[in-house]
């Protein structure tokens, strides 16, 4: 069976940070998104970058840049749609989303998803953690979606559809759980004070 496309996702606004792309934001000698790439690239058939603006920023990377096709900041639903659209030129039947912010994502994170999603039935499968609080907490943007719902997808964004768990759970999906020891796999930077933390994070796992 063909590997999912990987599909980076760094649309978002970046406000906590003061604006502009946090994911180009050094961590370790090497941007945020860099990291992203090393852990998902080699889980998946190939990779795009979802981003808006100018793509000429991320020439140095490599990669083909898609941006939504949903006019004014839609959110993570918009950037998932964009990638679908483009696996479906491409001839891939599935996708897997995560975020340009996360430089610790799982090296598993597209097998178990795979897996999950084929033993539970489901077309969907989103990555999970525990939580002392709420039990799990859901990760919407690391997640296997299959292309063949993109017409939905884009309807329900045309209707107003912003949470991706909203459209999610419309449709079936399983969760998956990762472990969160010894670190939270899916930390994401969003302030100065988180970029200080994965670095330290990092450094823990390197030593």
């Amino acid at each position: 069976m063909t590997r999912p496309l990987g599909v980076i996702l760094a649309g978002g606004l970046s406000r906590r940070m003061g604006g502009g792309d946090k994911c180009l934001l050094p961590l370790e000698g090497k941007p945020l998104l860099a990291h992203a790439i090393d852990r998902l690239g080699p889980q998946v058939a190939g990779l795009v970058l979802n981003a808006n603006g100018d793509s000429a920023r991320f020439a140095g990377f490599g990669l083909p840049v898609v941006a939504d096709s949903i006019e004014g900041f839609a959110g993570p639903l918009a950037g998932v749609l964009a990638g679908m659209d483009y696996a479906a030129t491409h001839g891939y039947g599935q996708i897997v989303t995560a975020a340009a912010d996360t430089p610790l994502l799982p090296a598993d994170l597209v097998d178990r998803l795979l897996a999950a999603a084929k033993d539970a039935g489901s077309p969907m499968a989103m990555a999970q953690t525990p939580d002392p609080e709420r039990g799990l907490s859901r990760h919407p943007t690391f997640a296997l979606w299959p292309v063949n719902l993109r017409e939905d997808l884009r309807q329900a964004l045309v209707d107003g559809t912003r949470k991706v768990i909203a459209w999610t759970d419309r449709h079936g999906c399983t969760g998956v759980t990762f472990d969160t020891d010894p670190v939270d796999p899916f930390f994401n930077v969003n302030t100065p004070d988180d970029l200080a933390r994965a670095r330290q994070m990092l450094q823990e796992l390197t030593t």
